[in-house]
Formats: structure tokens, C-alpha cells, sequence
């Protein structure tokens, strides 16, 4: 006998990796399942999900500086300092001092930057079509509701202990 237990891991949607699992889990659970999807519909494109992230944030928010696409993104500066000088040297950005402050560096996509970020656009675009085939029908506004609640009320520190719909 080798000593070794082995215990059955269930697969996504059993056990605590089904519906009676923590939130908090649940919630990781599909990120993590969103983000690989996600690679494997970049891979070809030699861009990472934080960089689409953050190439989005920046299209999204012309001029912005690493600290402004930091919080947007919620990633650390550093992370953030480290995919913009990936996207700065594979000439997918670029960056200029901002006229008010030496200090800051305003970034803008090049036209590369653009294309590439219109082609990732274009996939995660099947990507989210799925997902919300799977939502059931008339939920979708409240699940986006919910999840921008929760991002916001755990990003603040708010803990909300009173429930809306009666059950406590």
C-alpha cells in the first residue's frame, strides 16, 4: 500500500464546485474558467487576456495614465508598468508626457494596437454570446446588476448584510 488517499475532485458544477458552493468560489471558479477561454482564443494572437484588458482601458480612456489604467484594470502598477512596456515595444502603444504634469506618461493605442484590439474584440465577442446563451432568460440585467455590485461593494470595503429580496 503506497499511503496515499486518494479522494475523487469533482468536476465544475458538483460538489462545492457546483451550486452549493461558496460565492466567493463560484465567482473564481468562472473567472478562471472566462480567463482560459480567453487564452485559448488569443493564443495565435500573441496577446495575453491582462493585455487586451488593459489595450481596452486605454481605448476606452484616451490619454490615461499607468496609474489611471491600474485602478481601472485592478491590477498593480507594476503589473500594469510591465504589459505597457510589452505593448510599447511590440508597437501596439505608445506613451507621452503629459504637457501638465513631466511626471505623467499618457498612453494612446497605435494603429496596430487598434487592429489587434478590434480582432481580440471580435472574439471575446463569441466568447460573451455563450455566456449569455447560458443566462436564463430576462436575467441578464440583474446578473450584470449583481456582479457590478459586488465589484463595487468588495472593492470598497462596504459589507452589505441586509438582503433586498426578504430572505436573511
Amino acid at each position: 500500500m503506497s499511503g496515499k488517499l486518494t479522494v475523487p475532485i469533482p468536476e465544475p458544477g458538483e460538489g462545492k464546485r457546483g451550486e452549493s458552493g461558496y460565492l466567493g468560489y463560484l465567482l473564481r471558479q468562472a473567472s478562471n474558467a472566462v480567463r482560459l477561454a480567453m487564452e485559448r482564443a488569443f493564443e495565435d494572437l500573441d496577446v495575453t487576456p491582462p493585455q487586451f484588458l488593459v489595450m481596452t482601458m486605454i481605448n476606452a480612456y484616451p490619454g490615461a495614465s499607468g496609474a489611471d489604467v491600474a485602478r481601472l484594470a485592478m491590477l498593480t502598477p507594476q503589473t500594469i508598468s510591465l504589459i505597457v512596456a510589452n505593448l510599447e515595444k511590440s508597437g501596439r502603444l505608445t506613451r507621452v508626457v503629459s504637457p501638465s504634469h513631466g511626471r505623467i506618461q499618457r498612453m494612446e493605442l497605435t494603429e496596430s494596437g487598434k487592429t489587434l484590439l478590434a480582432e481580440c474584440r471580435q472574439r471575446t465577442r463569441l466568447l460573451e454570446a455563450r455566456l449569455a446563451a447560458s443566462i436564463p432568460p430576462g436575467l441578464e440585467p440583474a446578473l450584470r446588476h449583481w456582479l457590478v455590485e459586488v465589484a463595487a461593494g468588495v472593492a470598497s470595503g462596504e459589507e452589505r448584510v441586509e438582503r433586498t429580496n426578504g430572505v436573511s
